[in-house]
């Protein structure tokens, strides 16, 4: 009987043990998950402004293409490098972060289109922000191997839309981090 409850009481420490060595573990992994995605927010304020209620960054650069299009010949120079620079921007967010953290991340350009009545602004705003995409290639902005581009449109649906409808010809930017990517790397970043 002695014996037993010495048995039990070796497996109780042992178990209060392991447990309390997760629990710091998982703290730790949570502190770093958390500080990978506060990360995220403190990306250049010049050219973005991050919307918490959102989770979503509004690129800052007012853009004016004409009604019904998508093409980039429509938009000045001096906005032309504004969006250079806003991806050069992001360029080096994803690499100096990846260089930090053993983490991927997924890029959303999303294109929106102000409500004037034309039947096709959804698949507007997806050219739209397809453009955006090919002009950083042209570029010569690469996201890295770390960083997975997808491109979208909401037209003119979505939330996050402001009153005056000519400032929704705009582009939202969206860096998350992958979150099966963050789960494989929790034992990388202990």
């Amino acid at each position: 009987m002695t014996s037993l409850f010495f048995v039990m009481m070796v497996l109780f420490i042992l178990t209060v043990a392991l447990l309390h060595k997760g629990l710091v573990s998982t703290k730790n992994q949570l502190a770093k998950i958390e500080e990978i995605e506060e990360a995220t927010n403190t990306i250049d304020t010049t050219y973005f402004e991050y919307r918490p209620e959102y989770k979503k960054h509004i690129l800052k650069i007012e853009v004016n293409f004409k009604n019904m299009s998508s093409s980039f010949n429509d938009i000045d120079i001096d906005t032309k490098t504004e969006l250079k620079q806003a991806g050069l921007t992001i360029q080096n967010f994803i690499n100096e972060v990846t260089q930090k953290y053993p983490i991927q991340y997924l890029l959303i350009i999303e294109g929106q289109a102000s409500k004037d009545n034309f039947s096709h602004n959804f698949e507007l705003s997806y050219e739209r922000a397809l453009a955006l995409n090919r002009y950083w290639e042209e570029s010569d902005i690469d996201f890295g191997k770390d960083c997975e581009v997808l491109i979208s449109g909401s037209g003119t649906g979505g939330t996050m839309r402001e009153s005056t409808e000519r400032l929704n010809q705009r582009f939202l930017i969206h860096i998350l981090p992958k979150p099966g990517i963050i789960e494989a790397s929790k034992k990388e970043i202990q």
